[in-house]
């Protein structure tokens, strides 16, 4: 059972932050530069989205929510302001404007029912949030379990659209028109060359370095990973999300006066359990 069925509160998601895009052009700028399919989002629900560079990598994952003249963006907080300094090198003549939201409004996860979403609301609203309150790493395990993806300023330009599983979330709408880095998106989706996907682990014992977003190593399998996201249990132990190849790749390429090199890669692997995504991987 997943968690979020036990839980009903809500919780104070301090690190993240809204970009908000107001103006009558916001909905269809948006729709030139994300990868979600703007023009169908759904009051109260929060959709993924990926801005990405023309090249289809990640600058940033958003959570977009319909606003009043229109659209909040929720995103970590350290990313609001490179994500709007890209986003002006493309509004040319819109009439829109790109605020961060922050001394304005805060951002709630809110759990009910077995239901997770997010909520922009009034920073000085003490009435948004019923129930109790729930720990902001109690809500990151359940994320981490949901296999959502996360960008941070560690990893912000490091992946491709497919690689985080946007494309398993719904955050990618492959029958819209064109937006930066489309091209890219597509071309692995309909040619199916993505190799290295997001997936999801749990080291058997303490790690020996820090695991947070960015952070690199190799299982003990021989496949190098990159951390998405982490969370540390009572134990010591980390249950991440991390890029990594689908299929195991021992330790090669090392010429035989590498050895030791190769040696100490192999020491220094992690060893993990793999855990299920609550989605299917594509093939």
């Amino acid at each position: 059972m997943d968690n979020s069925q036990r839980l009903y509160g809500h919780c104070e998601l301090a690190d993240l932050g809204v970009l908000a895009v107001r103006g009558r052009d916001a909905v269809a700028f948006l729709q030139g530069q994300l990868s979600q399919d703007v023009t169908r989002l759904a009051v109260g629900t929060a959709a993924f989205a990926g801005c990405h560079t023309p090249q289809g990598r990640v600058i940033a994952v958003v959570r977009l929510l319909p606003a009043a003249e229109g659209i909040d963006c929720i995103l970590p907080q350290e990313l609001i302001e490179p994500l709007a300094a890209h986003l002006r090198k493309y509004v040319l003549r819109a009439k829109l404007t790109l605020t961060d939201g922050r001394g304005a409004l805060r951002v709630l996860g809110i759990v009910q029912g077995g239901m997770r979403t997010l909520r922009a609301v009034a920073a000085g609203d003490a009435a948004a949030g019923s129930g109790a309150a729930i720990a902001r790493e109690a809500w990151r395990a359940l994320d981490i379990a949901a296999g959502m993806p996360q960008v941070y300023r560690a990893t912000s330009g490091r992946f491709i659209a497919q690689m985080l599983n946007l494309d398993c979330v719904a955050g990618i709408a492959f029958d819209k028109g064109c937006y930066t880095g489309q091209e890219i998106i597509a071309r692995a989706h309909y040619r199916g060359r993505v190799k290295r996907r997001m997936q999801r682990f749990r080291s058997l014992a303490p790690p020996r370095a820090p695991l947070g977003p960015g952070a690199s190593g190799v299982l003990a399998d021989g496949r190098p990973f990159e951390v998405v996201d982490a969370v540390t249990l009572a134990d010591g132990r980390v249950e991440f999300l991390a890029v990594a190849s689908l299929t195991g790749e021992p330790l090669a390429g090392e010429p035989a006066a590498g050895a030791s090199a190769a040696t100490s890669r192999r020491e220094a692997a992690i060893e993990v359990e793999s855990l299920p995504l609550p989605y299917a991987l594509p093939d």
